[in-house]
């Protein structure tokens, strides 16, 4: 049982271990894309995910800025540079009483941000399949 879900995902950031994912998310866990319209649910889908992210955000200059943790819940400012591009955004996770998590949502900023993430991560989920 995971005892501190935000220290086992900053620990997991850390590493760029994406095989962490397995202990820490759910089965049912649904990750909301800052690109893709709709909810993606199951936990294949979100590893595919974070795991992409893991390689398109978390370079030398990924960093987190701020939390807010309250219950159950973690709100996750981070700021990373790509291409020249500041992006700024939020992890929004909450997390199940076993501590896996249930529910993941990325929120980014600015609009040339978002446009430059949502074309890496695609052809990072390409390469990935």
């Amino acid at each position: 049982m995971i005892t501190n879900t935000v220290a086992e995902w900053h620990k997991l950031i850390e590493s760029k271990n994406a095989a962490g994912l397995d202990n820490i998310l759910a089965e049912n866990v649904v990750f909301h894309s800052p690109v893709v319209h709709t909810p993606q649910e199951g936990k294949p889908i979100t590893t595919l995910y974070l795991a992409a992210a893991l390689h398109v955000f978390n370079n030398e200059t990924f960093k987190y800025l701020r939390e807010v943790i309250s219950g159950n819940n973690a709100v996750l400012e981070f700021q990373t540079i790509i291409d020249v591009i500041t992006v700024n955004g939020v992890d929004m996770i909450t997390w199940g009483d076993d501590g896996r998590i249930i529910d993941f949502k990325v929120m980014i900023r600015p609009l040339k941000a978002i446009n430059l993430i949502h074309k890496m991560m695609g052809e990072m989920l390409q390469k990935m399949k």
